[in-house]
């Protein structure tokens, strides 16, 4: 009988683990709309990897993945790909000495 209560102690132990694991893995990394000081640049980072990059009113169709702190953006056209640093305060920062200035959440 004890047996029986510890694995299902156990057995519940390593399920709510497990869920805690998966919803931690679906939330984490940036969500939202980004954009530069002025607005000129726009990034909407939706559900599923998919996004969309506004430059200067031109939208590019992307797709989006984490790695770490990178944020890899994949855009079709001449977008083509930009990987971004996710900061500490959650800005979103391109490559050194790319085009790319440093996107912060909108409110």
């Amino acid at each position: 009988m004890k047996n029986q209560i510890r694995f299902r102690s156990l057995l519940i132990l390593a399920l709510a683990a497990w869920l805690l694991i998966v919803v931690t893995a679906c939330s984490s990394g940036p969500k939202g709309t980004y954009s530069n000081d002025n607005g000129s640049i726009v990034l909407d980072l939706q559900s599923g990897g998919k996004a969309n990059l506004t430059a200067m009113g031109e939208v590019a169709s992307c797709t989006h993945s984490i790695s770490g702190n990178q944020l890899t953006l994949n855009c079709k056209g001449d977008a083509g790909t930009t990987v971004f640093t996710v900061q500490d305060d959650g800005s979103l920062t391109g490559p050194p000495g790319g085009y790319m200035p440093a996107l912060r959440k909108r409110k």
